[in-house]
């Protein structure tokens, strides 16, 4: 007896995920169970290998949930009673007493902003807003030179103060978490995977892939990046991963179009605009979601030549994809080849 069993889930950010099984004869290897849902105005896919009673699959099911549910309560700036949106409308100079994952999510962004020189600032929400890309209306008009002066008023995540829980603000910035906090409710979903004694999952919510161990039959879990086009999907490349994280960011998806004028969701903190060079995606590898996350975006603001520079420096696994009159071409950090399934390609500049 043959069986094959196929795993998918949609792609956001440029990560397809797929498993394949294949089960010879009586000796079958751990059922895969999948859980899946709506979070963070995304979806969430879980993959988990074991032989579970049905008690233990409703204590799976509702941590992996109540994981998200917490962050998305925490930090979510469409909720008006978040703890963000509580701390974004607290007076200047007062300090706002934080939740432990709250604190830890702004710690990280804060790490992650000194690290790239600004690139990454999650205080870039009131020009995020400004373009279209947050909780407010889409402007009518492209915001101009005085409007988007305006937003970096409110800009700099230097103003941010964390002592402890305790976050202070010395000026009215306005926190926006959305390119850490998807990656961080990965890496809380697979705390709770572990907690429960689960040896082999693929995490993944809206594209921000936790993977631990491997497929029963010891290979290793297969992802593959996305080609950065935004009317198809299809491979670019093919990662093996055991216990890491990875998570892409790219342009190709989400933007907009004004008197055929593109303007990407991606904000360069540094002029308040949407990035405009040629850097179409950057995939990135980490030990945990919520750093491979934020880094993928500091990346892709730097765009291809500083934010290579930037990660062959750090020792940052990084896959960029970059847009030529040619067509894409592939580069890579001296740190992603270890999660290459084969050896990189003629078109692959390493």
């Amino acid at each position: 007896m043959k069986l094959a069993a196929y795993c998918a889930g949609p792609a956001w950010k440029g990560l397809v995920l797929f498993a394949l099984l294949v089960l010879v004869g009586c000796d079958q290897p751990p059922q895969a169970h999948r859980f899946e849902g709506p979070i963070f105005g995304t979806g969430y896919h879980v993959t988990a290998y074991g032989d579970f009673s049905d008690k233990q699959l409703a204590s799976l099911e509702d941590g992996i949930k109540e994981s998200l549910d917490e962050v998305d309560h925490l930090m979510s700036t469409y909720k008006s009673d978040s703890e963000l949106s509580r701390f974004n409308a607290a007076p200047v100079d007062e300090p706002f007493a934080l939740s432990s994952p709250t604190a830890s999510v702004i710690g990280e962004a804060i790490d992650i902003g000194d690290l790239s020189n600004g690139a990454f600032d999650v205080t870039i929400g009131s020009a995020v807003n400004l373009w279209g890309f947050g909780p407010e209306m889409r402007p009518e008009e492209v915001p101009d030179d005085d409007e988007i002066a305006q937003a970096l008023d409110k800009v700099g995540y230097q103003a941010l103060k964390l002592n402890g829980n305790r976050l202070t603000k010395t000026k009215p910035v306005y926190v926006d978490l959305s390119g850490i906090a998807k990656g961080f409710g990965v890496d809380q979903v697979a705390a709770r995977l572990d907690a429960l004694g689960v040896t082999s999952y693929l995490v993944e919510v809206g594209g921000e892939i936790r993977t631990r161990g491997a497929k029963p039959n010891g290979e290793p879990w297969r992802i593959a990046v996305e080609k950065p086009v935004s009317r198809e999907r299809s491979v670019q490349r093919v990662l093996e991963l055991e216990d890491v994280a990875v998570a892409t960011s790219g342009d190709y998806r989400n933007y907009y179009e004004e008197d055929g004028q593109r303007f990407s969701h991606t904000i360069d903190p540094r002029t308040g605009r949407p990035i405009t060079h040629h850097l179409a995606s950057v995939t990135v590898v980490a030990e945990r979601c919520s750093t491979a996350d934020g880094l993928a975006t500091a990346l892709e603001v730097l765009g291809p030549e500083k934010g290579m520079a930037l990660a062959n420096r750090k020792d940052i696994a990084a896959y960029f994809i970059v847009k030529t009159d040619e067509g894409f071409k592939t580069e890579l950090s001296e740190a992603f080849h270890t999660y290459l399934a084969d050896e990189p390609s003629e078109g692959e500049k390493q």
